[in-house]
């Protein structure tokens, strides 16, 4: 059981070494891209959320 552990923590050190790791630039512009996103995909879901309400006060 014991080898069977330290095999598999130097397979995951092997493994991390082959990562291409992104550099501070490329790290910066995709968080940029996934906050714009999400801030685009919540105020898209608000105004349908507002105008559904809208449309069930004007029904009811």
């Amino acid at each position: 059981m014991k080898d069977k552990i330290i095999n598999f923590f130097e397979d995951i050190y092997k493994e991390m070494k082959k990562v291409s790791w992104p550099k501070k630039e490329e790290l910066i512009d995709s968080t940029k891209v996934v906050v714009v996103t999400m801030l685009l995909s919540a105020a898209l879901v608000y105004l349908i959320d507002k105008g559904i309400s809208e449309l069930l006060k004007a029904i009811f």
